[in-house]
């Protein structure tokens, strides 16, 4: 089985919690895809192993606000976290400057998962949730191996105030397997130009692959989600935003995407040094960047507005209108680029929440 999976996902060790019960459901899919793969006590004090999964019971709260800022505008999306760093060692990756352990942890105590939701949802029936995986790991990278996607998703199908973005930049919809409604998914991919997913991305599948997982979606009635973030300067970024555009276009029509999003590339500081060590290739660290009011480094304004005017001229000119929005950026750059700020849709986390619900086609 081992042969099927990604190389990222042929695993050596499984660091197991003592808690967890033996026949946990995760704990069980990954010895059905990784027969071999040798399965030590999780402790606390240790040091893990290359080519790691740590399984763990959670104790703390699922369900947790976006880590905004009130500097720039946050799109106000709840996470559920369950799991934390991803495989895919893009160069840009925030993730690297989050976590000390580079570890992938999967939080096992799924049906603890499901009781907090369960009960949050429930005492309130008048709330709508705009909920997502994406957030501190990929929503699908370990699908093959865990299934949680699907369990989840075969969860909230009873939930109709719930929305669930999936975040990606793989293709696996084993997910859709077994469900009898899909209107509570947002499939969502990452994408970039080119030149980007080739040098940056090198684990990644390519666009194609993407923008077909998510015209297959949309073959199912579903609206799907697109995100470029993080945009990245380099020399004639022009024609590599213009050609992802095109293809984006040639595989989807603008009534099927439910929103875009576009952010820059910011991180702290020390995410610029991690990837100066880790990725010594590089070389977009380099360019102009200042300190923005949330202490993260951010390209410097007038680049930004030059790529983001460029990319929305192009965006709404295959047809695009309110489905594009900025993922943390101010008001100035909204009304320079866009022509509003997100004051007139009634502020961004209700726009958001009145296009997720409006997501079949």
């Amino acid at each position: 089985m081992t042969s099927k999976l990604p190389s990222y996902l042929n695993l050596k060790y499984l660091y197991l919690d003592p808690s967890l019960s033996t026949t946990n459901p995760i704990l069980q899919n990954v010895k059905k895809h990784l027969p071999d793969i040798k399965i030590l006590p999780l402790s606390s004090t240790q040091s893990y192993q290359p080519q790691s999964l740590i399984l763990k019971k959670f104790k703390g709260k699922f369900l947790r606000f976006c880590p905004g800022t009130r500097y720039y505008n946050c799109c106000g999306y709840k996470i559920i976290h369950f799991g934390e760093n991803c495989p895919l060692n893009c160069t840009y990756c925030i993730l690297q400057a989050y976590f000390q352990d580079k570890t992938l942890k999967i939080w096992a105590n799924i049906d603890d998962l499901f009781q907090e939701l369960d009960k949050t949802f429930k005492t309130n029936p008048n709330l709508r949730f705009r909920t997502g995986t994406g957030e501190f790991t990929d929503s699908l990278v370990l699908e093959p191996l865990t299934g949680y996607a699907q369990k989840l998703t075969n969860f909230l199908q009873n939930y109709s105030n719930v929305r669930l973005e999936l975040k990606s930049k793989v293709a696996d919809l084993s997910w859709t397997n077994g469900l009898h409604k899909i209107d509570h998914i947002l499939p969502a991919w990452s994408l970039n130009a080119p030149e980007i997913v080739k040098k940056e991305e090198k684990l990644v599948i390519p666009l194609e692959e993407r923008l077909r997982a998510a015209q297959k979606c949309v073959s199912l009635g579903i609206k799907v989600c697109l995100h470029f973030d993080p945009i990245i300067y380099y020399p004639n970024w022009e024609k590599g935003y213009s050609k992802t555009i095109e293809m984006v276009f040639d595989y989807l029509k603008p009534e099927h995407i439910c929103y875009l999003s576009l952010g820059s590339f910011r991180g702290m500081p020390e995410l610029f040094h991690t990837i100066s060590q880790k990725h010594p290739k590089s070389t977009y660290i380099y360019e102009e960047y200042i300190y923005g009011l949330d202490g993260k480094l951010r390209l410097f304004l007038p680049l930004r507005l030059k790529m983001f005017s460029f990319i929305v001229k192009k965006l709404k000119k295959a047809g695009l209108k309110d489905q594009i929005y900025y993922c943390m950026e101010s008001d100035l750059v909204w009304e320079k680029t866009l022509g509003y700020t997100p004051i007139k849709l009634g502020g961004l986390d209700k726009h958001l929440e009145k296009l997720s619900f409006n997501n079949l086609l």
